[in-house]
């Protein structure tokens, strides 16, 4: 599994510091939230909000991905390696986890020889969707206490020790929460389905009913009591939302996507280009169901090889269930809707409206990882020599096109030395931001990375996060524009600098006020040198060069009227 996580992120590793994930928006949050979660351990910062972005306001971190089941213990590695380099290693970490996990799971409960379990181990860790993942998505691939949560059920069920068993698993199911709960809730959900499916299939299983929900009911109010107070600020704390904007039901999975390949898989490599072209995706961190039709047609056989064994068909019936419902509001064929989807219905619900539905099909690929691992260990045990050569022989050719390439790379800019030399420590006094030129937003995530690897020392405005902002008090990923963060963009965009006026530069001076903004700072960026003259000449204030692209704008007495010295950082 360390090889196989080490390959994937291999094109990362080759140059550390030079380099970021394609998807580089996701890494450059995630650091920031790697820094927060260091801060929190150093410094003793609310872990629940943060005002180190989108100051005044903040930021609420429990309705963000803040992984603080992951920061946090990793924050003594933070604060000494930086964020940049911690989520390297957080990322091929979680792909070995999770691996190791499966591995334990199938291996101990599920299959008796080992091979077998490390074949459905390799797919749970390393199949298509969650290679995909792996751009920038750690809390994602990330699953290796799910194995564990599935293996503590089935203990709870077999045996009468509620409270022991109850409270090990709030245990998982309080970390897990605070890793991703969008797993947490796939896992709940598929876990109820799966365990009434076999009951049905299965009347001897009925008997287990009883010490199973005697630990599950231990398990609610221990974990209810953890979890209180966390999911209330959550869901209403400051900077709440309920839900998110209404296009996110429509990333769903295409039908396409099961017959062809992904992105990053070896399949893509090597097959010409009219072969190799994958169905539609949400975009390339959303390829979840990239099966290819061998490795289709070999699960098909398989379960109609063990038809006979109720729990294969629970199993299957799991998988596909969670795969329609991963096809989102319609369910399409190279991007021609066909019909509606069920999740049409499902998305209107309150927590569910949260969810990505494509993400669905994560337990498709696990539920097929257990199928995988029993298909094999029945070849290895029971099948006739040749049938088991010649089963063994389809799992190479429907698998082999599934195995991961490492992950794509893109060159990463340097951290502007003034965030960590202290030289903006003589402009910004303490309770005020920076703002950076332009403000961070999802087109422009590099400021947040910035910022984590100096540690988190100043606060910054505006951020790629989610927060209120849309219709109902939906979440959009970043805050309502104004007037100069708004004029900013534009010049990025276009490069077109518009007439000045004394009224834009009164509304800049509004806005500056309003966020509480003493200096402003910029780094590379694109139209850097239009930019910096269109801010020049709006304030009024000459900017100071501190080496290479980096220019601060001391804005105090144009603000506030003043100037002084600084204070020591909030």
């Amino acid at each position: 599994m360390a090889l196989g996580a080490l390959t994937v992120v291999w094109n990362l590793c080759r140059d550390v510091a030079g380099t970021m994930n394609v998807n580089f928006g996701d890494q450059h949050q995630f650091e920031f939230f790697l820094a927060h979660g260091a801060a929190v351990v150093r410094e003793g910062r609310n872990p629940f909000h943060t005002t180190a972005m989108n100051f005044p306001d903040g930021v609420n971190t429990m309705a963000n991905t803040s992984v603080l089941g992951l920061s946090l213990p990793l924050s003594p590695l933070t604060m000494t390696i930086g964020p940049h380099a911690t989520f390297l290693v957080l990322l091929g970490l979680m792909f070995a986890l999770t691996g190791a996990a499966w591995y334990a799971l199938l291996s101990r409960v599920v299959v008796t020889t080992p091979a077998a379990a490390l074949v459905g181990a390799a797919w749970c860790a390393f199949a298509p969707g969650m290679v995909s993942h792996g751009n920038a998505h750690p809390n994602i691939v990330g699953q290796f206490l799910v194995p564990l949560i599935v293996w503590q059920v089935i203990r709870a069920a077999s045996r009468r020790r509620p409270w022991r068993d109850g409270a090990a698993l709030a245990l998982l199911v309080v970390w897990q929460a605070f890793i991703n709960e969008e797993l947490l809730l796939f896992t709940a959900v598929a876990l109820a389905l799966f365990t009434g499916l076999a009951a049905a299939m299965r009347p001897e299983l009925r008997r287990q009913a009883r010490p199973l929900v005697a630990a599950l009911a231990v398990t609610a109010l221990l974990a209810g009591v953890a979890l209180a107070y966390p999911l209330w600020w959550q869901f209403a704390g400051p900077q709440a939302y309920h839900g998110l904007g209404t296009h996110i039901p429509t990333y769903g999975n295409d039908l396409g996507s099961l017959l062809t390949y992904s992105t990053q898989s070896l399949a893509s490599a090597v097959l010409p280009d009219h072969l190799a072209t994958p169905a539609p995706a949400p975009n390339q961190t959303e390829e979840t169901t990239y099966f290819g039709l061998p490795l289709v047609l070999l699960l098909a056989g398989l379960v109609w090889w063990s038809r006979r064994d109720r729990i294969v068909l629970a199993l299957a019936a799991v998988a596909v269930v969670f795969g329609v419902l991963s096809c989102g509001t319609s369910i399409s064929w190279w991007d021609r809707p066909l019909l509606a989807g069920p999740w049409q219905a499902a998305a209107r619900l309150p927590i569910l409206d949260s969810v990505v539905p494509a993400r669905l099909a994560l337990v498709t690929i696990a539920v097929l990882g257990v199928l995988l691992a029993l298909g094999a260990d029945r070849a290895l045990r029971t099948a006739p020599r040749p049938a088991a050569v010649a089963l063994l022989t389809a799992y190479a050719v429907a698998l082999l096109p599934t195995v991961p390439t490492p992950l794509e790379a893109l060159p990463r800019h340097r951290t502007p030395a003034v965030l960590v030399n202290g030289v903006l420590d003589a402009h910004v006094e303490p309770g005020h931001a920076i703002m950076f030129i332009p403000p961070t937003r999802v087109t422009v995530p590099e400021p947040m990375g910035w910022l984590a690897e100096g540690g988190l020392k100043y606060r910054m405005t505006s951020g790629y996060f989610l927060g209120p902002g849309g219709e109902q008090g939906r979440g959009v990923s970043s805050p309502p524009s104004r007037f100069f963060d708004a004029w900013l963009y534009g010049i990025r965009r276009t490069g077109h600098v518009p007439p000045i006026t004394a009224q834009q530069r009164a509304l800049a001076v509004a806005d500056l006020r309003h966020w509480q903004v003493d200096a402003l700072v910029m780094g590379p960026t694109q139209r850097s040198g239009r930019l910096r003259g269109a801010v020049t000449r709006l304030l009024g204030v000459t900017p100071q060069y501190c080496g290479g692209e980096d220019w601060v704008w001391d804005v105090r007495l144009l603000v506030w009227g003043r100037t002084g010295a600084a204070g020591p950082r909030p």
